[in-house]
Order: C-alpha cells, then structure tokens, then sequence
C-alpha cells in the first residue's frame, strides 16, 4: 500500500476531523451501560448518522459514504483521537452489518440498515449459552419450522448490550437430529417480542454490561433468517471473521491509547522501570496500524477476511491488556481505584474471552493456517 496519502483521501480526513472537534461532546457521556448513558449514546449515533458519519463505508442509500476501506481506518484514527464516545451499536454496525452486506437479502439491507446507521434499532450479540461457553457449536437453543417462519426456545447467556438493546442476532439449532457445526440457522429476534425475558448481568462495576435472553417458543418471521435455514454456521463465520479481524478493534483504538499511555508516562517523569513497555505497546499499536493496512490492501484487491483474523484477534486482545497494566504500573499503588484506565484495564482482561478464546484462536490458526492436524500438541 501507498502510504501517500491522495488529495481526496486529505480531503475526507480533513473534513472528519474538523467536523469531530466541532461535535464532539465537551463531557464524557454516561456509560452506555446505564439507561441514561444508552439513551445518551443512542443520540450521539443519531448526530452522526445525520453528519453521515456514522458509517461512513456503506454505500449512501443507506446512510453512509461510499468511502473507501483506507478512508473508513483513518476515519476511525481520527474518531478515537478525538475522544469521541465508544459506538453504542458496534455490535450492529462493525458485526452484523458485514453479514448482512454478504448474505443479507436486498429486502433485509433496505429494511434494516438505515435504521441501525442511526440507532433507530440498537442490536446485541445472542451466541454463547450456558454450558457451551465459547463453543457456539455446543448451542441448544432451538428454532422449530412453523407457518410464515420459527420458534425460538432456549436461553443465551453473556449478550452484549442486551439489557438495553431492541433486537439481537444469533445462531439456533434448527435440524433437532444435528451435532456441531450442522443444522444451524441465523436468526434476528426482536427483544420486545412475546416470549423473550431479558435478565441484566452486573459486572464489576455494578453496571450490566451483559445481559441473559430466555426464549420461550419466540415466533421469528422466515424474513428474518439471513442467508439458507440450516446453513447457519457459514453465515456466522463472516460476523466471527469481522468481530476478530478488522471491523470491531481498528487501530485508531489503540494508536489514541498508546499516544495517552506515552503521555502518561511523560507526566509521570518518565519512570524507568516502565520505558521499555511503554516502548513495546507504542510500536505495537503502529505495528497494528500497518498489519491493518496490509488487510485493506488484500480485501480492496478482492480477497475475503479468512482465518488470518484470528492472529489479528489474538494480536489486539493482548495489546489491549498490556497498553493498560502498563497504564497502571506507571499511575502506582491508587492506579486501581476506578478511574479512566482502571475502567479500561478491567474492560481489557475480557479481549482474550470475548470473540472467542485465545484457546479457540490458536487452534484456528494451527489448524487452518499452519495446517497442523486436529489434536497436534
């Protein structure tokens, strides 16, 4: 990749930067896992959306800006450089977004992405369920053929944004005689319907980030299914690929990071003990910045996100960990009462977890890219 910038390419960057200093808001919102800060949040995507900034990769007939992949990772430097808030909705547009844009019908696309541009819907995650853990093949939850769709029964657990959001995505087992990775349906499922009762989950904080669904016998429509009932599994490796590859972690999250932790460490009076990590994680986040432009130049040329985005998940989920455990070594003995990077530290240990496990990565990229056989120890 070129790494001159062209005229356009200034232009757009210019103009996302001006219009974020004149927009962003002056005090930090309310955690988005409150009601107040959710509504909060949704209203700043709605400012964004109107701006057309919001998503601004998508085509414009659903609110964005047709802007190049390249445009959209200096969009985000410039969205995390100004301390803009967290995306209330990143489930939806940086997860089932994708997936819709690869398997979604033109009906699907045109009914529900403008909506979820501008937070009109916010969407939460419904994969893991209990007992199943980072296994989503191990799902129970079942949907049953009925008149002019499904019902949904069963229970999902560690839901995303659940406990304030409107509709939530997800695989069920569709196929009652089926095991594993076979028989499985991606549904979206309106949390308002009959039938679903949604159960915050606190978490440290006290907040409930998190959020049990119960489903009993849930009536979906067939044009809420994406892509072949059964096919599931397929449809459900492209939202996996994105959450762990490109869309839900962009360097500008951690360039703006890295750039505060050096910050930090300057006002601190430079600690020694802490140089060469601080070192570590300011050319981690550029080395993720260039790994990630290496990515936009492989998928402009046509290629598809594959199981090289597990080295991506595994790569950031670490960097994220050790930007902010340096964060508080350099802060000292109080770094751990709650503040700016003592919230972020605890958000941070979830990395490995969440979006699968680094167990789950490893043996994706043993398998898949390194060609290792099943069980190779």
């Amino acid at each position: 990749m070129d790494l001159d910038l062209d005229e356009r390419t200034l232009a757009f960057r210019d103009e996302a930067r001006s219009w974020l200093a004149a927009n962003v808001p002056a005090e930090p919102l309310k955690s988005f896992d409150t009601a107040e800060g959710f509504a909060q949040h949704r209203e700043w995507e709605t400012r964004l959306a109107e701006a057309r900034w919001s998503v601004v990769s998508w085509p414009r007939e659903f609110g964005g800006r047709d802007a190049s992949l390249l445009e959209w990772v200096l969009f985000e430097e410039e969205y995390y450089a100004a301390g803009a808030p967290l995306r209330v909705n990143q489930n939806g547009i940086f997860m089932l977004a994708p997936t819709l844009f690869s398997h979604g019908t033109e009906e699907q696309q045109r009914r529900i992405l403008p909506k979820m541009a501008r937070s009109a819907e916010v969407w939460a995650q419904a994969w893991s369920e209990p007992e199943a853990g980072s296994d989503i093949a191990a799902l129970r939850s079942t949907a049953t053929r009925c008149d002019g769709g499904w019902r949904v029964s069963g229970q999902k657990t560690w839901s995303s944004r659940a406990t304030f959001a409107d509709r939530a995505f997800g695989l069920f087992r569709s196929d009652p005689e089926s095991v594993r990775h076979k028989g499985l349906t991606y549904l979206m499922v309106d949390l308002r319907s009959e039938g679903v009762i949604v159960r915050p989950i606190p978490q440290l904080d006290g907040e409930p980030g998190f959020a049990e669904i119960f489903f009993d016998d849930v009536f979906v429509p067939d044009e809420d299914v994406i892509g072949a009932p059964g096919e599931g599994w397929r449809v459900a490796m492209t939202t996996a690929n994105n959450e762990r590859g490109l869309s839900l972690r962009s360097p500008g999250r951690f360039l703006a990071a890295a750039d505060r932790l050096v910050s930090l460490w300057n006002d601190a009076g430079r600690p020694a003990h802490t140089a060469d990590r601080v070192a570590d994680a300011w050319i981690g986040a550029r080395a993720y910045q260039l790994y990630t432009l290496g990515t936009v130049t492989r998928l402009s040329d046509g290629a598809e996100l594959g199981p090289e985005s597990s080295v991506n998940k595994l790569f950031w989920s670490h960097l994220d960990v050790e930007l902010h455990e340096t964060a508080l070594d350099v802060l000292g003995p109080d770094a751990e009462l709650r503040g700016r990077w003592s919230d972020g530290w605890l958000f941070s240990l979830a990395g490995p977890i969440y979006g699968g496990t680094d167990q789950i990565q490893r043996s994706i990229v043993a398998e898949r890219l390194l060609g290792l056989p099943k069980g190779a120890r």
